[in-house]
């Protein structure tokens, strides 16, 4: 007999990799939606009021906001094999899970985003709650084995 899932594009063998994906999914539109709104603000404190089709213009076109692409283009990974017919891998959720945790490092002395970010948690209150959400989802996970 069937079971009610089975014309689904995924099993119920990737089901625990998919919960996983889809929680770092939530984790990083959430700190997304606060990093835009912090940038927002810096931005409007300087050129005045911007109404959302403005705002997505200069998310798209202006250097202040071009930093939180990488978050955009890692929730668009995501996005994508998730709706894929592929199943997703326990490996792929690990890899996936094992690049936020070096990508959302704050440090002063890291790449261009990382600095930024650092700025954004000294800054930004709701940034330190976004940031502990996705450090408890880190810490529900091994680290990387493929690093010393």
């Amino acid at each position: 007999m069937a079971s009610p899932n089975s014309n689904l594009p995924w099993s119920n063998n990737d089901s625990a990799a998919r919960e996983k994906l889809i929680t770092l999914r939530l984790a990083l539109l959430k700190l997304h939606k606060t990093l835009l709104n912090m940038e927002r603000r810096e931005y409007e404190r300087e050129h005045g009021y911007v109404n959302t089709g403005e705002l997505f213009r200069l998310v798209i076109d202006h250097a202040q906001f071009a930093w939180l692409h990488n978050i955009s283009e890692f929730v668009v990974r995501i996005d994508e094999t998730l709706a894929a017919k592929e199943p997703i891998t326990v490996e792929y959720t690990s890899g996936s899970i094992a690049l936020a945790r070096k990508m959302f490092v704050p440090t002063e002395s890291g790449d261009a985003f990382q600095k930024k970010y650092f700025d954004a948690i000294q800054s930004e209150p709701a940034v330190v709650i976004d940031h502990a959400e996705l450090a408890r989802l880190f810490n529900n996970e091994p680290p990387d084995s493929s690093t010393p």
